[in-house]
């Protein structure tokens, strides 16, 4: 598992070496311009198409399925792993995200469990992922169909400047069976060699309802790494930090994605005032994707259904807000 994969990249104890970062009030933020200012999601009106097209905006903005593919999520156990921090920061971080996915209906591990989400904070971000990927491609880039970004995206990974940058692999997986739907390298059932047949080589899938409308595969995170460059994250609060990890390693976002329309708590290193934690904006994203059934063939059919699962989550939060 990742604990293992990355013993070699981390320090040794909980203790050695290890990085204190500095929790700091974010800084009051200031607007000379109100049409400049983040759109926050509760200050939308809730009729016509406004709010409609702002979460088509947003949804086309962040989300970053991998080619060909669904909106992927966590769909099983998610256990948190913190590497080269104090331990009580660790700790904090490991709790935080590990709420956040409690919330959203997703099982997290318990003390001990072996991390499929590991986050490794490092004063060379650029070192430690290239690292990563030359010593641990495989474990990467899995080699399945659909499962990763691409190459073109693990090269910037490697050379991100972002203060914290991410890598994920999802699994296609078949929601009936919870077995994975594409094939590994390697993969082979039965007799594989000296003629056997093609279909030993792939997974065999027993459809319960065939449609070119519906699907029952659909995509489900298997493996993130968060790499969190120290000297740069300074700046905000152990919340602020928190909370970001938490929407980018939960969800597949883009790390390219303008939101500085929007007050969302992707916008936290470039304005440490917009969020103190995660925003109506990115609660509504993240329920939205963990609500949606995600049963459309056609994947612009299921990113409208994430719209509208974001929408009633969007309700939702008003009526609390109401309450």
């Amino acid at each position: 598992m990742i604990g293992t994969l990355l013993a070699g990249a981390l320090l040794m104890g909980p203790d050695a070496g290890a990085v204190t970062i500095r929790q700091v009030a974010p800084p009051v933020a200031t607007q000379s311009n109100e049409q400049d200012a983040p759109i926050p999601l509760e200050g939308v009106t809730v009729t016509g198409r406004p709010l409609t097209q702002l979460i088509q905006q947003f949804v086309n903005e962040v989300a970053a399925p991998n080619r060909g593919r669904g909106l992927a999520r966590w769909d099983t156990r998610i256990c948190v792993g913190v590497a080269n921090l104090q331990v009580e920061t660790a700790q904090y971080l490991a709790d935080r995200i590990s709420t956040v996915a409690g919330d959203l209906g997703v099982e997290t591990g318990a003390p001990g469990c072996s991390p499929n989400l590991m986050i490794v904070a490092t004063a060379d971000g650029d070192a430690l992922a290239r690292e990563m990927v030359d010593e641990h491609e495989r474990a990467m880039r899995m080699g399945g169909a659909g499962m990763d970004q691409g190459r073109t995206a693990l090269a910037a990974f490697q050379a991100s400047d972002q203060p914290v940058r991410w890598w994920q692999v999802s699994m296609p997986t078949d929601t009936d069976s919870g077995q994975q739907a594409v094939r590994l390298p390697g993969d082979c059932i039965g007799s594989c060699y000296g003629g056997g047949s093609a279909a030993n080589f792939a997974p065999n899938i027993s459809v319960f309802a065939a449609s070119r409308l519906n699907t029952q595969i659909v995509d489900n995170l298997f493996r993130t790494i968060v790499i969190v460059d120290v000297d740069d994250v300074a700046d905000v609060s152990i919340q602020q930090l928190a909370d970001y990890i938490a929407m980018v390693s939960l969800a597949q976002i883009d790390p390219d994605a303008d939101t500085t329309a929007y007050a969302t708590i992707l916008n936290v290193f470039n304005d440490p005032g917009t969020a103190t934690q995660l925003t109506d904006w990115d609660l509504a994203y993240l329920r939205g994707l963990y609500g949606a059934v995600r049963g459309d063939s056609n994947l612009r059919a299921g990113r409208t259904e994430i719209r509208d699962s974001i929408r009633r989550e969007h309700e939702a939060l008003r009526e609390d807000a109401v309450d």
